[in-house]
C-alpha cells in the first residue's frame, strides 16, 4: 500500500505557509527596510549557521535576486566541511568580528539573518554587532522554539530579541513536523520552506517598492540564459571586487 504520509506533510506546510504569510505588515516593513538600504546603495548582508545558512545562499547571486548582497558565510559554521563541527561552533562567542573582517558596515545597510531556534551564540552576537554600527536587523525566526529553551549567548537574549523586524516562520519546536505511527522522532522539517518563501517575498516587496520611486535595483537574470549571460556579465564587472564571494 502506498503512504499517503506526504500529503500530510504537504498540508502542514499549506498551513504553516499561510501563516507565515498573514504577516503582510511585517513582511513589508522589512521590504521597507530593504528598499531604503538600496535606494542610498548600502548592502544588504546575510547569515545563517547549520542549515539555516542556506537561507543566506538562497538571495545571492540569484536569478531575480538583488546584486548588492553580501552572503556571511563561514565554512566551520556550514555543513559541508564538518555537520557535528558546525553545531558546536554556531555555540562558540567571538565569529562577528571574523564575519564581518572583509567589509565596513554602515547604518545604510541591513542584516537579514535566519536562525530557527535563535539561541546560539554566533546569531545572537552577529545581530548585536551589526546593531552597534546602526544596521537595521530583519530576523526570520521560530518563535514558539525560541521562546521555549534558554539563549545560549553570554547577554541571555536570544534572536528574536533583538530584530528590528522578527518574521516567525511558525514551525514546530525542534523543527520536524510530522508524527508517523510506529516513529517516536518526527520527520518533515519546516523552517528551510517556509523561511525561503518569506524571504522572496520580502525581496519582491521591496522590488515594488523601489520601483514605485522610479529606481529600478540592479537584481542578476540567469545565468544559464543566453540573455542573463549577458545581462549579468555587467553586474559582475561591478560586483566581483565588491562582493568577496563572487
Amino acid at each position: 500500500m502506498v503512504s499517503l504520509a506526504y500529503k500530510k506533510y504537504e498540508q502542514l506546510l499549506n498551513d504553516k505557509m499561510e501563516l507565515a504569510f498573514r504577516q503582510e505588515e511585517l513582511i513589508c516593513q522589512a521590504a521597507t527596510l530593504i528598499s531604503k538600504s538600496l535606494s542610498v546603495k548600502g548592502w544588504i548582508y546575510t547569515c545563517g549557521t547549520g542549515h539555516s545558512h542556506l537561507l543566506a545562499e538562497e538571495i545571492f547571486y540569484r536569478a531575480g535576486g538583488f546584486a548588492r548582497v553580501r552572503p556571511l558565510l563561514l565554512p566551520q559554521l556550514m555543513l559541508h566541511e564538518s555537520a557535528t563541527g558546525s553545531t558546536n561552533e554556531e555555540r562558540k562567542e567571538g565569529y562577528a568580528p571574523i564575519l564581518f573582517q572583509e567589509y565596513t558596515i554602515t547604518k545604510n545597510d541591513v542584516l537579514l539573518i535566519s536562525s530557527n531556534s535563535g539561541r546560539n551564540a554566533v546569531p545572537i552576537e552577529l545581530a548585536s554587532y551589526a546593531h552597534q554600527q546602526g544596521v537595521k536587523i530583519i530576523v526570520i525566526t521560530n518563535l514558539a522554539h525560541s521562546k521555549s529553551v534558554t539563549s545560549r549567548h553570554a547577554s541571555g537574549l536570544k534572536l528574536y530579541q533583538l530584530g528590528d523586524v522578527v518574521l516567525d516562520n511558525f514551525g514546530e519546536i525542534g523543527d520536524a513536523a510530522l508524527t508517523l505511527d510506529g516513529m517516536d522522532t518526527p520527520v518533515g522539517p519546516t523552517s528551510t520552506v517556509i523561511g525561503t518563501a518569506l524571504l522572496q517575498a520580502i525581496c519582491v516587496e521591496a522590488t515594488a517598492q523601489l520601483l514605485a520611486q522610479g529606481i529600478t535595483p540592479e537584481v542578476f537574470a540567469s545565468s544559464n540564459s543566453d540573455q542573463g549571460a549577458t545581462h549579468n556579465e555587467v553586474l559582475l564587472e561591478a560586483y566581483k571586487p565588491l562582493v568577496k564571494m563572487l
